[in-house]
């Protein structure tokens, strides 16, 4: 019994060993990714807030009464949908879980009799239509390096459905790099676009609006604008909506890559531990086996001098 003990004890240590191979391997690919995908975050964020500032600053310079499809508050909503970024992969810890649950939430909140999901990343795909929740298309393959092309293609998709009518409201729903020890889900209004937001300049994280009351950064009444503002302000909302997305985009894959690289470490720590009882136990199992041993050595012996 000790010898077939022992022979299942070391199986499953080389199964551990082979478990924590791969998940070493994730942590530290999930921890090189994570510093490059730190870096795109600030990068991102200076232009991020100069088109929110100019945005603002236009919104200014036309007295408060610029008209546009994209700013105008609908007095009915009857098609609302939540764009929520998650993962195309697992193994990341509560990452997935955390945005699908506020994503989830964000939903049940939703104005209008008609709501649906615009879905980024195949677990928020697989979560709602598990769950018979309509899933308007989904957006695979990006969010592990999110390009800015992938971000125009999301904002594209969404304001097209706002503008033709078959949505009312979008709120965007995603995960926020604070830093690598820190993430927080976000749920922020996207369409239409709150001239409130404008007026302070702020792409949506907390604490980071930047105040363009500053006479420095404000337009001021003998500035000239060729074509007029409302113009220019009609041409700059879309891509106001692309930077939002894209911003969201590179925070997410931060976000996931960080809650990856924690998880996987976890699990290795986990395996390590797991190895040293098995160890011990495979140890005690072995001495159990000689010991057996010798004493059937022991006790022949004396059979054979006794006869």
């Amino acid at each position: 019994m000790p010898a077939g003990e022992l022979r299942l004890i070391r199986r499953r240590i080389r199964s551990v060993q082979s478990t924590r191979k791969i998940t070493k391997a994730m942590e530290l690919i999930a921890a090189s990714r994570i510093m490059k995908a730190e870096q795109r975050v600030a990068q991102s964020r200076p232009y991020a807030l100069r088109m929110a500032k100019v945005m603002a600053n236009l919104a200014e310079a036309t007295g408060g009464t610029a008209e546009h499809p994209l700013l105008e508050e609908r007095d009915t909503v009857a098609a609302s949908a939540v764009l929520v970024i998650s993962a195309d992969r697992g193994l990341c810890g509560a990452y997935n879980a955390n945005v699908l649950k506020e994503a989830d939430r964000a939903l049940r909140e939703m104005p209008g009799t008609e709501k649906s999901v615009v879905a980024v990343g195949r677990k928020a795909r697989g979560y709602f239509s598990y769950r018979g929740t309509e899933v308007e298309t989904t957006f695979e393959g990006l969010t592990d390096t999110p390009r800015y092309a992938d971000a125009k293609e999301i904002a594209g998709y969404v304001l097209t459905r706002y503008l033709d009518g078959s949505l009312d409201r979008v709120d965007l729903v995603y995960t926020e790099f604070e830093n690598a020890a820190r993430q927080t889900v976000r749920r922020v209004p996207l369409l239409p676009i709150d001239t409130a937001v404008l007026a302070t300049a702020d792409t949506g994280k907390r604490g980071r609006g930047v105040d363009v009351t500053d006479p420095a950064e404000a337009a001021g009444a003998d500035t000239a604008f060729e074509p007029d503002p409302e113009e220019i302000l009609g041409e700059l909302l879309p891509r106001g909506v692309e930077s939002r997305v894209y911003s969201a985009l590179l925070d997410s894959s931060a976000s996931e890559h960080a809650e990856r690289r924690r998880a996987m470490k976890s699990a290795t720590d986990n395996a390590d531990d797991l190895i040293r009882a098995l160890t011990l136990r495979g140890n005690k199992a072995r001495q159990a086996a000689i010991t057996t041993e010798i004493l059937e050595v022991v006790g022949g012996a004396e059979a054979l001098a006794s006869g």
